[in-house]
């Protein structure tokens, strides 16, 4: 079920043959560095998105040692992730973070490169005392960096660009070959197989059934689409003969009960995964259905088709970073994008609420549609 037909989507995937080139000449003699720190804080989804940069210095440098700085919460999604040497945890305390600098300079990297650009992240880029700290000359605090890039689409020569695309374009700007844009990838670790296994099978799904992962919930109301209309798609899926496990965080129960409520047949909820499990459970679906969240990028790097409904996010910024067959849906709005944390246009979010359940089974039947046996 995870095989599929070839299918051209928004980023084409590079031809084998093709050799990857830097995007500009190196801002230094690349043979002296052995450490590089990367920094690249806030969500999941930031995460995810970051594992292209990863790819690409690890090929670069294969001796060096390269960490990655995560916060705490988000760092489990890169176990198993052996393109890096360490990942750094970083607790959202104050106290945490001037700790942490200790351990930063105690590495003394040669070059750091901030993904982020938040404040926390470019003073712990500064705060690393790296030899090399670059960011981009947009960032806010840029003056903190000794190695501002330009605009990345400036890079790309091309008008928009995906975050994978700007994280890339930092790298690629000092010399780092990243003109094939590597896709997303995660790692699925057994441990984390073993106890998906375990639990589907006391819901009565076997490695032969296949199921559909739905994520009906999100970070904010103009990214989340009604869970009676994620309901009505299970329903759909029901009919197809597929059964349906429904995943979110703890905190967002209440969402995945509201739709299993509404559903006329029996669907799976895991409200209380790990990041590993959650990774291990999206690699074992033969579909993912959600909202644009961390949750279908996890999906989409472990190499699941993927149906993205977007509301008020960024199409070109977010979609799904993968070579396989994916589908958008989404309503067309004068308004969109927008930032999202609030509708300053209408009552409620209208874009994410006007996509239609015909639509999204279309999309669905779509990739299904593609998948051999």
């Amino acid at each position: 079920m995870k095989e599929l037909r070839d299918r051209t989507e928004l980023n084409a995937a590079p031809t084998a043959s093709a050799r990857p080139r830097p995007l500009a000449p190196a801002r230094w003699d690349w043979r002296e560095v052995k450490r590089v720190l990367v920094v690249r804080l806030r969500s999941i989804g930031d995460a995810v998105l970051a594992t292209p940069s990863l790819l690409a210095l690890r090929r670069f440098l294969p001796e060096a040692e390269i960490d990655v700085l995560l916060e705490d919460w988000v760092a489990p999604v890169l176990d198993g992730f052996s393109e890096v040497d360490r990942v750094i945890a970083v607790e959202r305390t104050s106290l945490a973070r001037a700790r942490l600098i200790g351990t930063l300079r105690a590495a003394r990297y040669d070059v750091a490169f901030n993904l982020h650009g938040g404040t926390t992240a470019t003073f712990l880029t500064r705060a690393s005392n790296a030899r090399h700290r670059v960011g981009f000359a947009s960032y806010q605090y840029a003056w903190l960096h000794n190695h501002l890039a330009p605009n990345p689409a400036k890079l790309w020569q091309q008008p928009n660009t995906h975050s994978v695309e700007q994280q890339l374009a930092l790298l690629g700007w000092t010399g780092v070959p990243v003109s094939d844009r590597p896709r997303t990838q995660l790692v699925v670790t057994a441990r984390a197989d073993a106890t998906i296994a375990r639990r589907l099978s006391a819901e009565g799904l076997d490695d032969a059934q296949p199921f559909v992962l739905m994520h009906p919930a999100a970070a904010f109301e103009s990214k989340t689409w009604p869970a009676e209309r994620f309901a009505r798609v299970a329903d759909h899926l029901r009919v197809r003969g597929l059964r349906t496990v429904a995943v979110a965080a703890p905190d967002e129960a209440e969402v995945v009960r509201d739709m299993a409520t509404r559903a006329h047949g029996r669907i799976v909820q895991f409200t209380d995964l790990s990041l590993p499990e959650l990774i291990a459970l999206a690699h074992r679906a033969c579909l993912f259905v959600g909202n644009d969240s961390g949750v279908a990028h996890i999906a989409a790097a472990v190499r699941t088709p993927v149906v993205v409904i977007f509301g008020s996010s960024n199409v070109a910024h977010w979609h799904p970073w993968t070579d396989l067959p994916y589908e958008v849906v989404r309503e067309e709005m004068a308004c969109a994008p927008c930032a999202g944390y609030e509708c300053a246009v209408f009552p409620r979010p209208e874009c994410i609420r006007r996509v239609s359940v015909e639509n999204v089974i279309a999309a669905v039947d779509r990739l299904l549609g593609q998948q051999v046996a």
